[in-house]
């Protein structure tokens, strides 16, 4: 039997989950307070993803930064290939939240959208 011992990120609390495994299955879940947890867990040892955030330069706007994210979480695997997607990218202001900034990013089926509004000089 496996171990994995985790500490949920679901919400503030922070518990400390122990996954127990066999083989592929989960054979259970304990130390979290909430359903959520439980979730969390679950998720996070069979398939774990992440929301990437990052920053990509603005041409001819008040900030020459503007702060992105992915739309959707992405799978954890493939987050050194999102990053790499926004290497060299330049947006030309005005930006506004939720534009999308890069389509479908490193193949992942994910925008990156803007977090940030960035006005024009």
């Amino acid at each position: 039997m496996n171990i994995r011992n985790l500490t949920c990120i679901s919400c503030p609390m922070g518990c400390p989950i122990t996954v127990q495994i066999e083989g592929n299955e989960i054979v259970s879940v304990s130390g979290n307070t909430c359903k959520r947890g439980e979730v969390y867990a679950r998720k996070e040892v069979t398939d774990p993803t992440r929301i990437v955030t990052s920053t990509v330069r603005v041409r001819g706007g008040k900030a020459d930064m503007v702060s992105v994210k992915t739309r959707e979480d992405i799978p954890k695997g493939m987050i050194f290939d999102c990053v790499k997607a926004l290497k060299g990218v330049v947006v030309n202001a005005p930006v506004r939240i939720g534009d999308v900034i890069v389509s479908n990013a490193a193949g992942t089926g994910v925008d990156i959208i803007a977090t940030k509004n960035v006005e024009s000089v």
